[in-house]
């Protein structure tokens, strides 16, 4: 997400410093430790503005939430609203998604959700898509065995390539729509979605078992010089 600078990025952070974790590979393999007796550990990539992290947050009292946003400008406004709303279950991490290995142990998070990223139309930056095998990889070593990853975006060639990326990984596709709110609100909403849901825009969603899988040795390379 790009957002215009801040002159009070810096004060605005501390303002809310409790909820923000800056050394998150020290908490990898523990990071329940948070909240303790938690009922499942969920993740959420660009979280963005922070509408649908809050409310989920909210209406999953017993889950922690960790909220990952590598643009500071937008998740200190993500993290003013859990603040202002008392939440006690949600962090944040001012990081890249490509990391995810760094501070997550293997098959430590329950439910990773992927909402409205960048579609990177380009045939050329195709490996930069989340949903993209290399990215796919990542997730499913982070997310335990029969874990889930819930992927939503309103750009249509975006979910069909995805779609097909989940299929060549042997994932398993459940409760696949092109037009989730075709017959009224489904679920907590972004608030990019809510945007786009008024202006007629269908939403595409759907939720994926997540399980090992092995990348052929070429896309590994590939998917390792990307990074760097």
């Amino acid at each position: 997400m790009r957002m215009r600078k801040m002159k009070n990025l810096d004060s605005r952070m501390e303002r809310c410093a409790a909820l923000r974790i800056t050394d998150p590979a020290s908490l990898k393999g523990n990071w329940r430790s948070l909240k303790p007796g938690c009922m499942g550990l969920w993740v959420e990539v660009g979280c963005g503005k922070g509408k649908f992290t809050a409310e989920t947050a909210q209406a999953n009292p017993d889950v922690l939430l960790i909220a990952v946003e590598r643009c500071r400008e937008a998740m200190v406004v993500a993290m003013e609203k859990a603040r202002d709303m008392g939440l006690k279950n949600v962090y944040y991490i001012d990081m890249d998604v490509a990391n995810i290995e760094e501070i997550f142990a293997a098959e430590e998070i329950d439910r990773l959700f992927i909402n409205f990223p960048d579609p990177w139309p380009r045939k050329k930056n195709a490996k930069r898509r989340l949903t993209h095998r290399g990215f796919l990889d990542k997730y499913c070593r982070v997310v335990r065995t029969g874990g889930e990853f819930h992927f939503k975006t309103d750009n249509a060639p975006l979910f069909e390539f995805s779609v097909e990326e989940f299929a060549a990984c042997g994932l398993e596709v459940k409760n696949l729509t092109r037009n989730l709110h075709e017959n009224g609100i489904v679920g907590i909403m972004t608030g990019y979605e809510e945007k786009f849901h008024a202006l007629g825009t269908p939403i595409n969603r759907c939720e994926v078992v997540c399980k090992s899988f092995v990348l052929p040795p070429e896309e590994k390379k590939s998917a390792a010089e990307e990074e760097v």
